[in-house]
């Protein structure tokens, strides 16, 4: 059966030839996400592994973004607690929680279709969660990646923890989570830390092409390979994702969040105390 897809605000969602291209649809604010845009990218890959028309996803973001994560000014304005979906759009209430965070990840762990993030600009905190968590990522040399919750003064908790470790080891990951830096789409590729590095203007095409050589395969094969190999990024989501959480709930009540978040604001450099409290 097919899905209607009309009800989300924030996600296009476009089904062709097996085919289902995600995009995230804020391109005015770098596609950051809001309470709203985590609550649909929560619920899309449940619609979209129960979509009999889809064989394989891809995923990327509108404008000259992939995602450039939380939206600071919604921390800095409370809104990110719980603003309000448009009139007619019904799949972005309420208030985001920890819960929030362990489920986004879950459900995009358990979609059974191959989805290849098509990574077209900077991917930056959950943003760079949602490309490196794709099965197969082909992203733009000049994109960059950073999970940049610490210049927050916040902790990687909502899946930064889990799959950079996976893909570049601890001691890597341990410096770019601790120190907030970027690594560009060129430099990614020749770490591994990604499957494709292309030009800019070959990103699409090339997610295009992967996604339908497998949209045209052996369906349960590639499904139930990606499910077993998933079981493994699901062990260390289980094992890592409710401490991460956590310590990230707790960093939102710091003083240095709250710093971090006015100086976004006011476009200048934080002065971080180390006041918990």
């Amino acid at each position: 059966m097919a899905i209607d897809y009309s009800e989300y605000e924030f996600l296009k969602v476009e089904v062709a030839d097996r085919v289902a291209t995600i995009t995230i649809d804020r391109p005015d604010s770098l596609n950051a996400v809001n309470n709203v845009v985590h609550h649909e990218l929560e619920q899309v890959w449940v619609d979209v592994r129960a979509d009999q028309d889809v064989n394989a996803i891809i995923l990327t973001g509108a404008g000259r973004a992939f995602c450039a994560g939380g939206d600071v000014k919604g921390m800095a304005a409370g809104t990110m607690a719980g603003g309000t979906p448009k009139k007619g759009k019904g799949r972005g209430r309420g208030p985001i929680a920890a819960s929030n965070g362990r489920r986004l990840v879950e459900n995009m762990l358990d979609v059974e279709q191959p989805i290849i993030g098509a990574i077209n600009g900077d991917a930056v905190g959950l943003g760079a969660t949602l490309a490196l968590l794709c099965d197969i990522t082909v992203v733009s040399e000049k994109a960059r990646f950073a999970d940049t919750h610490v210049k927050v003064g916040i902790v990687a908790g909502d899946g930064g923890a889990v799959i950079w470790p996976l893909l570049i080891g601890p001691h890597r990951a341990k410096e770019f989570l601790m120190r907030g830096n970027f690594i560009s789409g060129a430099e990614a590729g020749k770490i591994g830390m990604v499957n494709y590095a292309v030009a800019p203007e070959q990103v699409m095409s090339k997610a295009r092409e992967l996604a339908q050589e497998l949209a045209d395969g052996p369906t349960w094969a590639i499904r139930w390979s990606k499910l077993a190999v998933n079981k493994w990024l699901k062990q260390q989501a289980n094992l890592i994702m409710d401490a991460s959480l956590a310590y990230e709930m707790m960093t939102f009540n710091t003083k240095d969040h709250q710093e971090a978040v006015k100086a976004f604001v006011e476009k200048r450099k934080p002065n971080f105390v180390g006041a918990r409290e």
